[in-house]
């Protein structure tokens, strides 16, 4: 078996010697055939192979075609990484369905408005998890929603006044019972079994869309962004060479499959090699060591908050951590001392962090697992090598960067700082109805990220900013205005800003800037419980910083000038002394 870089990437370029775009559904029958007996998803409870997961996702599609799903239709998945992630979405790209992965961790207004806004005509969802209840929250949207027919039938029920496009829901009873009458993905497989070969006919075009991820937008709604099924596969055999993987890795990871993180860099990446995902509920280092060692992972997948938590951990002192060689911990900037205790203390040898978005398919750089330490800390990579899938189908990168004149777009010479524009197979095809931020983002077939770069002689890239206001906590992309639109409304509220502040754990760490009603009482642990109250965890600030009006930084006409709010911050909250 190869054992250098060198030699592992020389398998994987005679493995792909030509590109040949796929849809999922077809990737996964070809990966069967190959590996048919090796595992793809291994849990605590049950391992299930490529064989058994083409097969179950067979069966699925089978069911949502009888069910009435029909090729395009959008089907959303509010699931967390459960053994049944992997074969139900397989199983939607099989019946022609567009999958759209939805963050599990909505509340209640968050979820209805991405439900709505994506005309989602099937959900398949948890019954609970972390404490949410989502028939409630689903009672509470679209009431009537446990009447919609749970079989095949030539009379649809009438329309939901909230969702007058949603016709089917399907219960995984994960976290409670199920709601009776309610078809749940035990009943969606014996369906498909009545019914085989229903989906036969189903099967779309590598360059279809396949997903719809949602994505933080500057708006201050979330934005869909339509990913073809040829993008996720390019992206993914991209990290599997880049990353040199060895025939059959095994990856951990807890980082969630709505994200490009764990759907591209864990699952689709995994099949590359024949290799194998440990999928967790939730991150808890404690877990993750057991995992590796009862599972003999080879590689993690984490945000540097997460490393830091295992670094810190008691726990690993009591578990083999020696079949780990390889960590990938992305989505916010950390320190090289970082780096460097994972090496000395997790004993990984290939470390390497990277840099994308949704709307390029993901991850399109990474550093390499030859690099020195110190490029994990001064960059975030270089475009993933592609072999025959990137952009001139040689060997060459998956995308190209160059840095534009953020004011007037104009092109800026090699090095220099500017914003950063891509361009590649794997970019977006624009966001779901909503053209005209479509055509902000996508002009003359470059992606506009937003962010402020360079990028380096040697096609490293360097992150120094971001010209939008949009920050990252924990990996997670906030959006101020939500948090801003929650806060104001209250009572003893005048004003009230939300920033990103530097966080060695976090990357950046949210802080609510708040001006208070002259007279009015309100406290920082008041804040907290407002937020936690109305929003997901990770868009729960994490400072709160009372401020007079008067000490807002601010332009001539009055407008705050957050970079500057973002230093005053720094300066507060800095501990003494």
């Amino acid at each position: 078996m190869p054992s250098t870089i060198d030699e592992r990437r020389a398998a994987l370029r005679a493995r792909f010697p030509a590109w040949t775009p796929r849809t999922l559904d077809a990737w996964l029958d070809e990966q069967a055939a190959a590996f048919g007996e090796r595992p793809l998803v291994i849990t605590d409870e049950r391992t299930i192979s490529y064989a058994e997961t083409a097969e179950w996702s067979r069966r699925l599609a089978d069911g949502l075609v009888a069910l009435g799903v029909r090729p395009g239709d959008h089907v959303g998945l509010l699931m967390a990484n459960e053994l049944e992630f992997a074969p139900l979405k397989f199983a939607i790209a099989r019946a022609g369905g567009v999958a759209i992965p939805f963050n599990y961790l909505y509340r209640q207004e968050e979820l209805a408005y991405v439900l709505e806004q994506s005309s989602c005509r099937t959900l398949i969802t948890m019954t609970g998890f972390a404490g949410l209840d989502y028939p409630a929250m689903l009672d509470a949207i679209a009431p009537g929603w446990d009447r919609l027919p749970a079989a095949p039938t030539d009379e649809p029920a009438p329309p939901l006044d909230a969702l007058p496009e949603l016709a089917h829901v399907i219960q995984l009873p994960n976290g409670g019972a199920p709601r009776d009458g309610v078809l749940t993905v035990e009943g969606l497989a014996a369906l498909g079994d009545a019914h085989r070969g229903a989906s036969d006919g189903a099967r779309r075009a590598p360059d279809d869309v396949g997903d719809i991820l949602y994505t933080s937008g500057t708006t201050g709604s979330p934005k869909g962004v339509l990913v073809t099924h040829d993008a996720v596969l390019r992206t993914a055999h991209g990290s599997a060479l880049s990353r040199a993987f060895e025939d059959g890795r095994r990856i951990l990871f807890s980082l969630p499959c709505y994200h490009m993180f764990g759907y591209v860099e864990g699952l689709l990446a995994a099949t590359m090699v024949g290799g194998a995902i440990v999928p967790q509920t939730a991150f808890d280092p404690a877990a993750y060591f057991a995992g590796i060692e009862r599972h003999r992972a080879t590689d993690i997948l984490c945000v540097p908050t997460m490393t830091v938590a295992l670094l810190e951990h008691p726990a690993r002192e009591r578990h083999d951590l020696s079949s780990l060689n390889a960590i990938l911990s992305g989505a916010a900037p950390a320190p090289v001392w970082l780096w460097e205790k994972v090496q000395a203390e997790l004993g990984v040898s290939e470390i390497v962090t990277g840099y994308g978005m949704t709307e390029t398919g993901g991850a399109m750089t990474l550093t390499l697992p030859e690099d020195p330490l110190a490029f994990t800390s001064e960059t975030v990579g270089r475009p993933k090598i592609a072999g025959a899938a990137g952009l001139d189908a040689g060997d060459g990168p998956l995308t190209e960067y160059k840095t534009i004149d953020p004011v007037d777009g104009r092109d800026l010479e090699p090095g220099a700082e500017g914003e950063l524009v891509s361009r590649g197979p794997t970019n977006m095809l624009g966001f779901w109805a909503k053209p005209e931020e479509s055509a902000l983002a996508i002009r003359d077939g470059w992606i506009h990220s937003g962010d402020l770069g360079r990028v380096r002689e040697d096609g490293y890239l360097q992150i120094t900013g971001r010209s939008k206001e949009l920050y990252k906590s924990g990996g997670e992309l906030v959006m101020p205005k939500e948090i801003e639109e929650l806060l104001s409304a209250h009572d003893a509220v005048s004003q009230a800003f939300a920033i990103g502040v530097p966080d060695d754990r976090w990357g950046e760490a949210g802080c609510a800037c708040i001006v208070r009603h002259p007279g009015a009482e309100l406290d920082a642990d008041q804040v907290i419980e407002l937020c936690k109250a109305s929003l997901a965890r990770f868009k729960v600030p994490k400072h709160v910083l009372f401020l007079d009006a008067d000490e807002l930084p601010t332009t001539p006409t009055g407008k705050v000038q957050k970079f500057r709010l973002v230093r005053l911050a720094q300066e507060r909250l800095a501990p003494a002394g």
